[in-house]
């Protein structure tokens, strides 16, 4: 089938639980022809402490709030929506589709079992477009992980950077994809590498009162404890071979019962270095760079401890003229894309997934099915 290129608009709400990042695209599924803008609207404090606290206990959330906090959490999808076409003066006409990938409640691909709150009908009747969501079932249902998604746009987006290259998304929790030039293509391999931002989200909440460590202040003025840390770093999910995945609590913080807030920080921090470099095992060679989006670039703690331990340039994705505020918003942008046109989503090298797996659940609310101007097209999955 032909492909077009589509307005697609994406929606991201990440595991740090900051807000609704959205980005706008031009792709065809395959190659990315242009940006639109983009922007993150944080959540109001309630919705971001209903969400926390579901997300901390997702088995003692009861039918009803589920649903509640899902038809909430959509709505502020679609006021985000709303706002963001408003400010930059765009046509909802002009947008193809709407890529919305809600909120992991909770992931367990071990049990068959992922599971994102939002409600893609409601959100399309909302805001008057086309929306593709529930991205990651189809391939956990294959005996996936049903993460990360993204590498596929990174592989788009890096077309013509020297290989191998690492990109590093440190969100809530860390993952890397891995570049090389393969036989026919991009040979693409990725995986999650452990924490990213959450843990050190949670301490500086918890014993600090702030909602993150701004500019890495709080793990500057600590110490690195070497026993806590190697106690986190012991953890068997780092000798295990990818493609692997993990939910936003798979570790716990005993490790640093009795440490000052400080020393904790500066322990976490140097934790989510070192769990990137033990990925290094796990790839076929050496990068020649990383460059990292996420938050988590802008910890310089994090950073100069990335430089440390991983024997290669590391650089924000704005040294390449990437955008890591919207990265992973413009990737469901471009995997909307893609299940319209029923490409796939995920890969064996990705996600270990037995084959190449399309996904994602189509809501239309344009009669002609066209998405205004786009061609009428197939729902992947």
């Amino acid at each position: 089938m032909e492909r077009t290129a589509i307005e697609a608009l994406g929606l991201m709400s990440g595991t740090s639980m900051d807000g609704i990042d959205l980005a706008v695209i031009r792709t065809d599924g395959g190659t990315v022809g242009g940006f639109g803008p983009e922007d993150t609207v944080p959540y109001d404090s309630a919705l971001r402490d209903r969400l926390g606290g579901a997300v901390a206990d997702p088995d003692a959330l009861g039918a009803g709030e589920r649903e509640a906090l899902e038809r909430d959490l959509t709505d502020a999808h679609a006021a985000a929506v709303e706002g963001f076409l408003a400010r930059h003066g765009l046509d909802r006409d002009a947008i193809g589709v709407v890529g919305f990938h809600g909120h992991t409640l909770v992931h367990r691909p071990e049990r068959r079992l992922t599971a994102q709150l939002g409600d893609g009908g409601r959100l399309a009747r909302r805001i008057g477009i086309d929306v593709v969501n529930d991205f990651r079932a189809a391939d956990v249902a294959a005996g996936g992980e049903g993460a990360p998604l993204a590498p596929l746009y990174h592989a788009a987006l890096a077309k013509s950077l020297p290989r191998p290259l690492a990109v590093l998304n440190l969100g809530g929790v860390g993952n890397v994809t891995f570049i090389d030039d393969g036989g026919d293509g991009d040979a693409v391999l990725a995986f999650d590498t452990g924490p990213g931002n959450a843990m050190i989200d949670d301490w500086v909440r918890a014993r600090a009162g702030l909602p993150f460590d701004a500019d890495g202040r709080l793990a500057a003025s600590g110490r690195v404890r070497p026993e806590a840390l190697g106690h986190l770093l012991a953890d068997p999910y780092f000798a295990r071979p990818a493609p692997k995945s993990l939910d936003r609590n798979a570790f716990k913080a005993t490790a640093l019962e009795g440490l000052s807030a400080a020393d904790g920080a500066a322990t976490l921090a140097a934790f989510t270095a070192g769990s990137v470099a033990a990925a290094l095992p796990h790839l076929p060679s050496p990068p020649r760079r990383w460059l990292v989006t996420g938050g988590g670039r802008r910890n310089p703690v994090v950073m100069a401890a990335l430089g440390r331990n991983l024997g290669a340039p590391v650089d924000p994705v704005e040294a390449v003229g990437w955008s890591g505020d919207a990265l992973e918003a413009q990737a469901f942008a471009y995997l909307a894309v893609r299940s319209l046109y029923g490409l796939p989503l995920s890969l064996p090298t990705t996600t270990g997934v037995p084959a190449p797996a399309t996904g994602g659940a189509l809501h239309r609310v344009r009669g002609d099915g066209s998405g205004h101007g786009a061609p009428a097209l197939p729902r992947g999955g």
